[in-house]
């Protein structure tokens, strides 16, 4: 049990019970239950993540009750509302989430009731307490607005239960300072995905993108440059798999306007603009590389739903 207090303390505070309403974060700071005022997720890199509070300020957020996909912070314009960068696990809540789930530390869970839309979204009647959540996963992926955005999924912690350290994929490189402290609190054997397949695309190609055939030259010898992209995004939430069939040779430009649903593949395996369905290419195929129209079928599924 924990005491109000400015420092760091996980579990639900003594004197508060699930369900509980709040008039604002006046009161649950009083409380104990949310220390950062004014922010979605309290905490740092260094103590872990003991609350967040769900606002509805990410159309990618899903509430199941008891299973909650959560989106980190970062990214948003605060006077627009709208996203306008990548999010990082280097943000410093972000990295305490991770560090939550490191360690298994327990996530207090609080709820804003009747959030207002708009670019300054408020719970118009308060907050309930929901309990406590441990951090079981997390992942990277472009979310509806376009932009990459970390999310973390939230699994209800029974009364009794105790949560568990999880292993983490910390991901690849160390994008910040705040990300590299996160992980020097994470043990684990990083997972690797086999690189072989995108080398193996990449010299059928020669290096030559796909999409608008640029072969981009990066020294005086001669060396050229590609980007391997997966058609169905590999890892956690799409899991795509890892084969010749679902992957291109796309140089940089085009491997990030494919990530994010800009281009697209139909079935006949054309480019079209993914914003105005505008045929924009026929995709360059050499012999052997049989490209997968289930995988491309599940990409344009992941942006259907593209929200303007």
């Amino acid at each position: 049990m924990t005491t109000p207090s400015s420092s760091v303390a996980f579990g639900t505070p003594d004197g508060v019970t699930e369900g509980d309403w709040f008039a604002g974060h006046a009161a649950l700071h009083a409380k104990g239950l949310h220390r950062f005022s004014g922010r979605g997720i309290s905490g740092t890199e260094k103590t872990g993540a003991d609350s967040i509070v769900l606002s509805g300020g990410y159309v990618d957020d899903r509430d199941e009750g008891d299973v909650i996909i959560y989106t980190g912070e970062g990214g948003r314009d605060r006077d627009s509302g709208q996203m306008v960068a990548d999010q990082t696990l280097g943000e410093r809540g972000n990295a305490a989430l991770v560090v939550s789930q490191a360690m298994g530390h327990p996530v207090r869970v609080i709820e804003g009731l009747g959030v207002t839309q708009g670019k300054r979204r408020r719970a118009t009647k308060g907050y309930v307490y929901r309990g406590l959540f441990q951090a079981a996963e997390h992942w990277m992926t472009v979310g509806q607005e376009g932009f990459r955005i970390c999310q973390f999924k939230l699994v209800k912690i029974e009364s009794g239960d105790a949560p568990t350290p999880q292993p983490v994929d910390p991901l690849a490189g160390a994008e910040t300072a705040f990300e590299e402290q996160a992980r020097r609190y994470i043990s684990q054997d990083r997972l690797v995905r086999d690189s072989k397949v995108v080398s193996a695309v990449k010299k059928m190609y020669d290096n030559t993108c796909q999409i608008c055939r640029t072969r981009l030259i990066v020294s005086v010898g001669g060396q050229a440059y590609s980007e391997g992209a997966h058609i169905q995004a590999v890892g956690k939430p799409h899991m795509g798999d890892d084969r010749l069939e679902n992957v291109l040779c796309l140089c940089p430009t085009c491997h990030v306007l494919f990530d994010r649903g800009a281009l697209q593949l139909t079935d006949e395996l054309h480019v079209i603009d993914g914003l105005t369905g505008r045929f924009r290419a026929a995709l360059a195929q050499v012999k052997g590389h049989n490209i997968g129209i289930e995988f491309a079928r599940k990409h344009r599924e992941r942006w259907a739903n593209r929200h303007p």
